[in-house]
Order: structure tokens, then C-alpha cells, then sequence
């Protein structure tokens, strides 16, 4: 049974298998979670999204990138892009795509451990409450075979949005 939790860290920081990036289509990480991962594994997460970008072009919804985890002490990281938040489209049923996307791949990996952000609750322009809602019901849903799911607000703020959202779904 994989153990689904939130936390408040640095997921640059963080002892895990695989950390998810919330990403743009290119792979470019110039700001938020991904341009802090980016710093914080050095050169080659950003050689390696630059080969993959050329390899497979942009990382659409429902697709995740993974890289090594340069300097990181995570060994994987998984690039996927949320949705930009916008009336009038299905924002939950992308961000969906998203999170499954990131738990897809690191089951592939045969990782037991990964942390996830709030994808598209930044930049993105997702309501936060909501985003940490839509995340961790997917999380709470998906059937693979992870030992640990950490939901990781960097701020009080968002840890709590996880823990209050993780509370009203079980």
C-alpha cells in the first residue's frame, strides 16, 4: 500500500527516489520549482532536458521527461507540465494527466520514494487549495506500486493545503 503525506521541505532537498518537476514544454528552467531543482542539481539536469527536448520535442500533457538527478540526492528527476490555469478548459482533468504522468514514470523507474509539488500552482496560475486538492486525490487514487508519495509544500501555506486536502479524502 503506498503511504501518501505532506510535508513541508525543500524538494531539492529531499531523500527520495525521484523528485517531480513542475515544467514548462521545453524543458527550460528559468523560474519556481523548476529553475530551484535546476540550481540545486547543477548543469547536468539542464544538459539532459535540453538532449531529451531535442530527442522527443516538447513534453506535452500526459507526458513526463525524466533526467538524472545531477547533484540532487534524489536520483530521478520527472519533468511534467501542468496545465496553465484558464476558464473555460478541463483544469483538473490536465493536472490529472500530469500527476499520473509523474507516478507513471517513477513506478516505471521502480522507484519505492517521490515528491511532487504543487504543479501549476505557481507560475501556472492554478488556485493552490485547489491544485493540492486535485493532487492529492490523484495520488490517493493511483494503483501503482510506490512505497511513498510525499506532497511537498516549500511554505506552510501549501503544506497545509496537502494536509487539508489529504484529510477531507480519506
Amino acid at each position: 500500500m503506498t503511504s501518501v503525506k505532506a510535508v513541508k521541505a525543500d524538494i531539492a532537498a529531499l531523500t527520495v527516489d525521484a523528485i517531480v518537476n513542475a515544467a514548462n514544454e521545453e524543458l527550460s528552467h528559468g523560474g519556481g520549482v523548476a529553475r530551484a531543482i535546476s540550481r540545486a542539481g547543477g548543469p547536468s539536469i539542464d544538459t539532459e532536458s535540453v538532449r531529451w527536448v531535442r530527442e522527443h520535442g516538447r513534453v506535452g500533457p500526459g507526458r513526463a521527461a525524466v533526467t538524472g538527478g545531477g547533484d540532487l540526492p534524489a536520483r530521478w528527476v520527472i519533468h511534467v507540465v501542468g496545465p496553465r490555469y484558464r476558464d473555460g478548459q478541463d483544469n483538473p482533468q490536465l493536472l490529472r494527466q500530469a500527476v499520473l504522468a509523474a507516478l507513471d514514470a517513477a513506478a516505471s523507474l521502480d522507484a519505492r520514494s517521490v515528491a511532487l509539488p504543487a504543479i501549476s500552482a505557481g507560475i501556472f496560475g492554478y488556485p493552490r487549495r485547489e491544485a493540492a486538492r486535485v493532487i492529492a486525490a490523484t495520488c490517493l487514487s493511483w494503483s501503482g506500486a510506490l512505497h511513498e508519495i510525499l506532497l511537498v509544500g516549500y511554505d506552510q501555506e501549501t503544506c497545509q493545503d496537502f494536509s487539508d486536502a489529504l484529510e477531507s479524502l480519506r
